[in-house]
């Protein structure tokens, strides 16, 4: 295989930018068919790329005022007549208007920038009507997924993506001429087949984040209720105290602190759930269960939910000593040592307690206030294999750990006294630590000799009960074939 061979990209989904074949398309004629927000961008954007604009409108005189003067706006007809590449920037609903036009359009590059209001709403692609209802032009369906924002504010201020697809090469390779020109990536998704994926995109509305989102709400849920009948339905039964004014903040404070520090556990619990597997079955060619491949793929948006969780806790925490009923009670407890005449209310233990505690917290905040900046795009892109994994996986792990120790600070013998087992529940703390202990000690059982080595010759290729053909000489110098299983 050439050098040329080997610097192609393997996937088909491909950038078009730095084609050597690729020409300079600035001072040509484009054709824009519609008088829309998006045809209105389209025609500035073209034009300060040193395009000659021509735009067709049913009425033209009352729509020149909207676009730019150095744009010609007339007739579609004659839009048409004025150019070879024209971009259709009306809906789907109207493709039928433009059957006039059929005769004129005739070998004609038409550029699709249309999209649906649902996704899959209709049985084809809008690229795929439009070519059907004009077979003897050339359809590439493009710039769908560029808003009319960015358009006008330039490649710099919003996604510099053109997504691009059509079963003509060379028209394929004029549009993303054009997009390079107006500054921005055309990346080649094939043939028309991929129309409808890419007029999917823009109407999904973060679908990664779905699963991690749902995920984050339960747990808070769970963790809220579960705070609420410690610290308000508790008082007020056993002992008719009105806790109520708890649940704004110091409620949703110590809920937060669980739910970020369970979502931080949860980004490494699937590592260790896939590396069981892959010891148990000794092998890696094994596919893990859908549920698990979908957990493997969600752990950066859990990771940076758990970052969020924890950043409110710490605004949240700061804002403890500003409320009211705060001051009240220093108030109060100024009074009543007063009354008791104690002169020194220092205790040493709760003092070393809270230093040790905050302490540790922010350190752990630090962490991941790191692994949230390194999970960007711009910034993991700076970043060799080595340096993401490091940071990651390995300063991950550490965050965990001192977020362990986070917890444990701020329990401290709380566990042991019967007074915090309101309703004989269990202070708050002692259930985090359940699967954040979990990951870690398991964490360091793969750290031993013979499972870490054993683990990693099964993500090297070897298989538990494989047999491997081996060739042995003979006394007679012939040789002869053999096999042998290959964990003996």
């Amino acid at each position: 295989m050439s050098r040329g061979d080997m610097a192609k990209p393997l996937l088909g989904h491909r950038s078009m930018e730095g084609d050597p074949s690729s020409t300079p398309a600035a001072g040509r004629s484009i054709g824009v068919l519609g008088s829309g927000d998006f045809a209105r961008s389209l025609a500035i954007r073209l034009v300060c790329s040193g395009f000659k604009v021509v735009v067709g409108s049913r009425n033209p005189k009352r729509k020149a005022n909207l676009f730019p003067s150095a744009a010609e706006v007339t007739f579609q007809a004659e839009a048409v007549k004025k150019t070879d590449v024209i971009f259709v920037a009306v809906f789907r609903e109207h493709y039928s208007t433009l059957c006039d036009l059929a005769d004129v359009l005739a070998g004609k590059i038409l550029v699709d920038v249309s999209n649906n209001t649902e996704i899959n709403h209709h049985k084809e692609s809008n690229a795929e009507y439009l070519a059907s209802l004009f077979p003897a032009s050339t359809v590439v369906k493009g710039f769908n997924v560029l808003s009319a924002w960015t358009l006008q504010s330039g490649a710099r201020d919003g996604n510099k993506q053109v997504l691009l697809c059509s079963n003509n090469q060379e028209a394929k390779r004029t549009v993303a001429e054009i997009a390079q020109v107006m500054g921005f990536t055309p990346v080649d998704m094939g043939c028309m087949s991929s129309a409808r994926e890419i007029e999917n995109i823009p109407l999904r509305l973060l679908p990664a984040w779905k699963i991690p989102v749902f995920l984050s709400l339960g747990l808070f849920l769970c963790f809220f209720t579960y705070n609420l009948i410690r610290q308000v339905i508790h008082p007020y039964i056993r002992e008719q105290k009105n806790k109520l004014y708890k649940i704004p903040i110091e409620v949703v404070n110590t809920t937060l602190p669980c739910v970020a520090y369970v979502m931080l556990s949860l980004v490494y619990l699937p590592g260790v759930v896939a590396a069981c597997s892959q010891l148990y079955y000794g092998t890696k060619y094994r596919r893990f269960p859908d549920w698990l491949d979908q957990w493997l793929q969600h752990r950066k948006q859990i990771g940076l939910l758990s970052f969020f969780c924890a950043a409110l806790h710490a605004v949240y925490s700061l804002c403890l000593p500003m409320r009211r009923s705060h001051r009240y009670q220093l108030i109060e407890m100024a009074v009543k040592q007063a009354m008791e005449k104690k002169m020194n209310i220092w205790v040493e233990e709760e003092v070393w307690r809270m230093e040790i505690y905050l302490s540790v917290g922010i350190i752990a905040l630090g962490l991941l206030s790191l692994l949230a900046i390194t999970s960007l795009p711009s910034i993991a892109n700076s970043l060799n294999w080595r340096e993401f994994t490091f940071i990651q996986s390995t300063l991950g792990f550490i965050a965990l750990v001192i977020s362990t120790l986070h917890t444990l600070t701020y329990g401290w013998s709380r566990a042991f006294d019967e007074n915090q087992y309101k309703f004989y529940l269990p202070p708050t703390y002692t259930l985090t630590l359940l699967v954040p202990c979990t990951v870690i000690i398991a964490k360091v059982i793969f750290i031993l000799p013979c499972i870490q080595q054993r683990l990693l010759r099964i993500r090297r290729g070897w298989e538990k009960g494989r047999y491997v053909k081996f060739v042995l000489p003979s006394a007679t110098g012939e040789f002869s074939s053999g096999e042998t299983s290959s964990n003996v």
